[in-house]
């Protein structure tokens, strides 16, 4: 007999990914506030994603050459949306306004590829781990992985400029 999380799976496992892919995409465009708390915890979860990865990669040598590559290519992504990514302080908040293309395209590549796993390899086969998809979702991390430290980086020299502009009153 399955268990009522498991009876549940089917229903609850697409809308929980449905919210985890809209609020990814909903943080790539248009001014976003910056967040030191939220963006450490982001960071902190991302990097034990990557450790998990790299074990998985360790313990199933098939999967390794997909998650290597995905990692080569999501670091270099990471750094070319830095690059396009604008900070600034608007109404005294440091913000940053992030290049939409760039996180949408790897999004959709990551949302296109599941969804062509279900409906093309079943839902059967779709429960054992494939490189491709892995290596996919390495490159979205490693994406994010980079983005996300670039993005402390220059939070904290904006506010170390803001700092040396106007230095405190004595």
């Amino acid at each position: 007999m399955a268990s009522p999380i498991a009876a549940t799976a089917p229903y609850w496992v697409p809308a929980l990914s449905m919210l985890m892919i809209y609020r990814r995409v909903r943080r790539n465009f248009g001014v976003q506030p910056w967040r030191p708390v939220r963006s450490g915890i982001r960071l902190g979860f991302l990097a034990l994603v990557a450790a998990m990865l790299c074990v998985l990669g360790a313990f199933q040598p098939q999967l390794a050459l997909g998650l290597g590559i995905g990692a080569a290519l999501g670091a270099p992504l990471g750094l070319l949306a830095l690059k396009h990514t604008h900070v600034a302080w608007r109404d005294g908040q440091r913000t940053y306004t992030p290049n939409p293309w760039i996180g949408g395209a790897l999004t959709a590549l990551l949302v296109g590829r599941i969804a062509w796993r279900y409906t093309h390899e079943g839902v059967a086969t779709a429960q054992a781990p494939s490189a491709l998809t892995l290596g996919m979702a390495t490159v979205l991390i490693g994406y994010s992985l980079v983005y996300a430290i670039g993005l402390m980086v220059q939070m904290r020299r904006l506010a170390a400029q803001r700092d040396a502009a106007d230095p405190p009153a004595p």
